[in-house]
């Protein structure tokens, strides 16, 4: 039995412990890991910048975990992974399941065409706490309102799987010639904007249990009420890892369920419900990264304005909390899940931008960028997604930036040119006296900009917009 090789193929999986494909392969004998960049069959889905450069380190990562036997390959993983086997001996491809529209295609092709060569080809869920197909209504239907997917659908299916150790005994076999070096891929810039990015993170594995690890000991307590403070320390950080599967969602589950209680732990729980909901909503809806998935938003008449677009993606909308996030998301490749929903909000409603504009710029600089968590929060903000935020709820950037950076810690840390102006102007900096302008260094010249837009024109102009396609769904 031990002589038998089998393939593990890395994807969204990019650790050791609780990886039911890893696993499950030693248990069969030797084992060959193999990481495949396949940009042929992601087409446009392929990774923006942020991500390829997580990639880059999180696979540096595990290649160290493995201590230099993980073969990487560079192509279409329907040709690379079948001439592995033939050329390896291999007896078994093993791969954790992937849930994006272009990887479910492809992989049911890789599994039909490993079987005809008499390759066991075998897959596991690794990624989510519940298969899209194991929460679905009493008829049958799949859910379209969270709560219910969430506490009906989710809390009452069998829990999700307790993690499982790293394998007791990793036999690897070693690279095949043909394997690339890690440079090889191409994951990191030419114009080394990454190196920002850096001093923020520990990536792999062992950085993604440190930050759980802290999250537990000293941001679950307060959550529910300090996750929208951007100052505060109560959010995990653990999206970019739980995206490359540095970790696991059940690692994740269960260590909450282990530190926490009450409503603080319901809560988080509930935020890796929103995740499961946003991987349902993209099997069960294929053109979710494209299409609104209220048609009635078809009709919406969207603006085009180029220069409002690069000011609100370079932080210089005028609105300090709305700046604040974007620039943290530049500097960073992260922002706070509160200031991701004002800045959205912004974008959508008082520019009346295409959320597709947003979701583009979310997806090339994010570094937890997910199709669909992306895709399904960019349609809530707009109001055209399941479960969708009302239309009419639009964010005023000046009480956010007062109500949830009350001290101005965040907004100042990223907006340094308004550090001298006392809270009471700090969210609308126009309003403060012009010799205290001068005095804090706003003016004279264009230090920070003028707003973009004015806030009640712009809500007037978004609710009159959504006014004119409601009058047409209703004649």
């Amino acid at each position: 039995m031990h002589d038998i090789l089998s393939i593990h193929w890395f994807r969204q999986d990019l650790r050791l412990t609780d990886n039911p494909s890893l696993y499950h392969a030693a248990l069969r004998g030797r084992v060959l890991p193999v990481y495949i960049l396949d940009e042929r069959n992601a087409g446009e889905y392929r990774m923006g910048g942020a991500n390829r450069w997580w990639l880059h380190h999180s696979l540096e990562s595990l290649i160290r975990s493995l201590h230099g036997r993980l073969a990487l390959f560079r192509g279409d993983a329907l040709e690379i992974l079948p001439a592995l086997v033939r050329s390896s001996g291999a007896a078994a491809v093993h791969w954790n399941r992937c849930y994006e529209p272009w990887r479910i295609k492809r992989d049911t092709l890789l599994k039909e065409k490993l079987r005809e060569m008499g390759i066991a080809a075998e897959s596991f869920n690794g990624s989510l706490l519940w298969e899209p197909r194991q929460v679905r209504k009493a008829d049958g239907t799949p859910y379209r309102v969270y709560t219910p997917y969430f506490r009906n659908g989710c809390l009452a299916a069998e829990p999700p799987r307790i993690p499982i150790p790293k394998p007791e005994k990793l036999d690897t076999a070693s690279p095949p010639p043909e394997s690339l070096p890690l440079e090889a891929l191409g994951l990191l810039p030419r114009i080394r904007w990454n190196r920002q990015l850096e001093p923020h993170w520990t990536i792999g594995e062992n950085g993604a249990a440190g930050r759980l690890t802290t999250f537990l000991l000293h941001g679950l307590d307060g959550y529910r009420e300090g996750r929208d403070f951007p100052s505060r320390p109560n959010v995990s950080r653990l999206s970019p890892s739980l995206h490359f599967g540095e970790l696991s969602p059940n690692q994740v589950w269960y260590g909450a369920k282990a530190a926490g209680s009450g409503r603080d732990l319901d809560h988080f729980l509930g935020e890796l419900g929103w995740r499961e909901f946003s991987y349902s909503l993209l099997h069960d809806n294929p053109g979710l990264p494209k299409m609104n998935l209220q048609h009635s938003f078809d009709r919406f008449p969207w603006t085009e304005n180029p220069e409002a677009l690069r000011r609100w993606q370079q932080g210089m909308t005028g609105y300090p909390i709305v700046d604040a996030g974007m620039r943290e998301l530049w500097q960073t490749g992260y922002m706070h899940n509160r200031v991701r929903m004002i800045a959205g909000s912004f974008l959508v409603k008082n520019l009346l931008l295409h959320w597709r504009e947003g979701e583009a710029w979310f997806s090339d600089c994010l570094a937890d960028a997910d199709l669909a968590i992306n895709s399904a929060s960019w349609q809530w903000i707009a109001g055209c997604g399941a479960d969708a935020a009302p239309y009419f709820r639009i964010f005023n950037p000046v009480l956010q930036g007062r109500k949830f950076d009350p001290d101005g810690i965040y907004t100042r840390r990223f907006v340094p040119e308004l550090s001298g102006l006392p809270d009471r102007y700090l969210f609308s900096p126009w309003e403060a006296p012009a010799g205290l302008q001068r005095s804090s260094g706003i003016t004279p010249g264009p230090v920070y900009p003028a707003p973009l837009t004015g806030l009640e024109a712009s809500r007037r102009r978004a609710l009159d917009a959504y006014n004119s396609i409601r009058k047409k769904t209703e004649s």
